[in-house]
């Protein structure tokens, strides 16, 4: 697939690759074709003067962009593998995740070396923190300098041959998806696994040449780009990329559950095919972007490990009237069983090679409860949510869909500690805007009742906090606030 996008690049150099907004929502051209095609050439040539080749690792922390896929290309033509650097996991763990990868160089731009220095303060309270790049490696600046910053990647370069293409099965790719400081954990992806990844999207999404696609990550630009089809880096604030959405009419679109929920929020309209995916979509926010206006509305199963593992249109999924989460069957080449535990694995082409340091391994342990229900995938809870009341498990993911009914944004089982070994079930239930609190309960009742033993003790209607990248549920914050929420109860 990075082949092909090369081969693509340079057959319509004068045609718009990377598309911006302005605040009216305008569209502007951030690289052409032809931009994209010369800027991994001068990172290519750079990178191979300073000795980078097979084997070696490159740091990564670049923002979203046409630097960032130009820097990525230039690493898989020299058979060097990219280690993506989070400013969101903060300073201690990517000391430790560094550590582990060690790389070669580490690229950066202005933005992620403000962050690591005189920007830091302000950058805090974005929940941004680099540790000084300078501790993990060399590091070299990637587009303009600021003052402070390392020498430039291109300082001094000479035109030098350039070593043919690799081609052999190396790594290509290292995510660092969890863990903990002194153990972090990362992602192996090799060049094979990373094709076969970015392939399945190409089928499944079916991008079209010289119609917009919106989204803004690297399994969006690749497989669009490569098909000739521009792609529009989503605008952050919610009104600029609704006024975006409705400039631009892009023939597909790629949006997280939380980005979708603040822009229909915001009155925003789609077109097109419409695909989430990062954290949990229900079947009720799917119906609501196809009545915004998408011709389909898909939810995508998806892992660091493995992406994609499945989808499920929203039709279907609101169809469902089993226990559960319905995502869909798996998609080609995804090979989808469960252990005697009840535990989802997941193997084929597009899965990871390995966690670094650790040996190969064909299956991947999801870390979700799941059964299979006609050849489909229904999800019954993550393995470590479990909840443990009056000795019975209970697996809050069986139960959540049932609680997403009209008015409901999102919607938690959280398990809070007693005290004697047992816990008490608590549902968060975040309202979404404008809808009446009475309403809402009377609409739960009879989901609720219909949980039978694993019916909540508790209901708290309240906004549910999320974290990481992707903005996903954060469980562990939601249990403190179901907590909080039951001892002020018994005060009261």
């Amino acid at each position: 697939m990075l082949e092909t996008l090369a081969h693509t690049l340079r057959r319509h150099p004068d045609r718009p690759a990377v598309l911006g907004a302005t605040r009216t929502g305008a569209v502007r051209t951030k690289a052409t074709f032809g931009d994209l095609a010369d800027l991994a050439d001068h990172y290519t040539a750079a990178l191979h003067a300073r000795g980078t080749g097979r084997g070696s690792t490159v740091g990564v922390a670049v923002r979203p962009g046409p630097r960032a896929l130009a820097v990525m290309l230039a690493a898989h033509r020299l058979g060097a593998r990219a280690a993506v650097l989070d400013p969101g996991a903060g300073p201690d763990v990517l000391r430790a995740r560094l550590a582990l990868a060690r790389p070669d160089i580490v690229l950066a731009d202005a933005t992620a070396q403000a962050v690591a220095g005189w920007a830091r303060p302000l950058a805090r309270r974005a929940h941004l923190a680099l540790p000084d790049l300078a501790e993990l490696g060399p590091v070299a600046t990637v587009g303009p300098r600021l003052p402070g910053c390392a020498p430039a990647l291109d300082i001094g370069v000479q035109a030098v041959p350039l070593p043919p293409p690799s081609d052999d099965d190396s790594d290509a790719v290292i995510v660092f998806t969890s863990g903990t400081t002194s153990q972090p954990r990362a992602v192996v992806h090799t060049r094979s696994s990373l094709a076969a990844g970015m392939t399945t999207v190409a089928e499944l999404v079916r991008p079209e040449a010289g119609r917009p696609v919106l989204g803004g990550t690297f399994f969006v630009l690749v497989p669009s780009l490569a098909s000739g089809a521009p792609v529009a880096l989503p605008a952050r604030s919610p009104r600029v990329l609704a006024r975006q959405l409705r400039r631009l009419a892009p023939q597909a679109t790629y949006l997280t559950p939380p980005q979708l929920r603040r822009l229909l929020a915001e009155g925003g309209r789609f077109s097109g095919r419409v695909w989430t995916g990062s954290a949990p979509a229900s079947a009720d926010l799917l119906t609501r972007v196809k009545r915004a206006g998408a011709e389909e509305a898909w939810g995508v199963y998806a892992l660091t490990e493995l992406f994609p593992g499945s989808a499920v249109e929203q039709a279907d999924k609101a169809a469902f009237t089993g226990e559960g989460d319905l995502v869909g069957a798996p998609l080609p080449g995804v090979v989808a069983k469960t252990d005697a535990s009840g535990e989802l694995l997941l193997s084929g082409p597009a899965a990871r090679d390995r966690y670094l340091g650790e040996e190969s391994d064909m299956w991947i342990a999801t870390g979700d409860q799941a059964r299979l229900d006609a050849g489909r995938i229904v999800l019954e809870g993550r393995r470590k949510d479990m909840v443990l009341r009056h000795a019975e498990n209970i697996y809050p993911g069986l139960y959540e869909p049932s609680l997403h009914v009209p008015g409901v944004e999102l919607a938690l089982l959280v398990g809070v500690p007693t005290g004697d070994g047992d816990e008490r079930l608590v549902a968060v239930v975040q309202p979404r805007p404008g809808a009446d609190r009475d309403t809402l309960r009377a609409a739960l009742a009879g989901p609720l009742e219909r949980m039978g033993s694993a019916r909540p003790d508790a209901v708290l209607l309240a906004g549910i906090p999320l974290s990481g990248r992707s903005l996903k549920p954060d469980r562990a914050a939601t249990a403190r606030l179901a907590a909080r929420h039951l001892t002020e109860r018994r005060r009261g």
